[in-house]
């Protein structure tokens, strides 16, 4: 029976899978359905389906575009324990065939998401424009941390801008919301201050303020 659905894909690619003997490309195998059975174990199994692949595996997530992006850091975290993998995210369209296996779904959800792991450099995940757009709807403020990391073209001739995560982007942006939130917080005090000066006259408005201890306190310090 085919599904039709809209959803984050994340591609795990194990590096040069192809070209490994076969002893080693059963132990790589292994070690990848470990990490994957680690990643997903908090994730509800109603919200993500596992399918294979010929050279790593692909996990669908229905409706968490940050979840997807949280697992795929996870999992490379296992290139460290010596497990060549690269990731590709996307969001898009698949249908699922209920074959097991990736290669019996169809759509560019999957189908763009492996050729994005395909290009990436190992311990390396790259994630697609739609995937970014789908994190920004989904938790706006999240895409931030996707930062542009070029183009590339899959064996279709398409082009993909691609992302990869950036946590100094989150940092960043947070920097110049604090700076912003300051600076609007000073022009509303400012502009409340002017408006009472302007309506009250400047005696009104001083004598009342240098009468709390804080402010007599301050203008202690600055006068010594």
């Amino acid at each position: 029976m085919n599904s039709s659905i809209v959803a984050s894909v994340v591609f795990l690619k194990i590096q040069d899978f192809a070209r490994r003997p076969a002893s080693e490309q059963a132990r790589l195998r292994a070690q990848l359905e470990a990490v994957v059975a680690v990643v997903t174990a908090e994730v509800p199994p109603a919200s993500r389906i596992v399918l294979e692949a010929a050279d790593g595996a692909a996990v669908v997530f229905i409706a968490d575009p940050a979840g997807a992006l949280r697992l795929g850091q996870r999992a490379l975290t296992a290139s460290a324990a010596g497990l060549p993998l690269s990731a590709g995210l996307n969001h898009g369209a698949l249908q699922l065939s209920g074959k097991k296996g990736a290669e019996g779904s169809r759509g560019d959800g999957i189908a763009v998401a492996a050729s994005i792991a395909e290009s990436a450099p190992p311990s390396r995940l790259l994630a697609s424009r739609t995937f970014r757009d789908a994190m920004a709807e989904a938790r706006p403020g999240a895409e931030a941390e996707l930062v542009p990391a070029g183009t590339f073209t899959d064996v279709g001739l398409r082009a993909h801008e691609v992302f990869t995560p950036d946590p100094r982007a989150l940092a960043r942006r947070r920097r110049r919301y604090g700076t912003v939130s300051a600076a609007l917080a000073i022009a509303l005090v400012a502009g409340g201050v002017g408006w009472r000066i302007g309506t009250d006259g400047q005696a009104s408005f001083i004598k009342p303020a240098m009468a709390h201890p804080y402010v007599r306190a301050l203008v202690h310090r600055v006068s010594h």
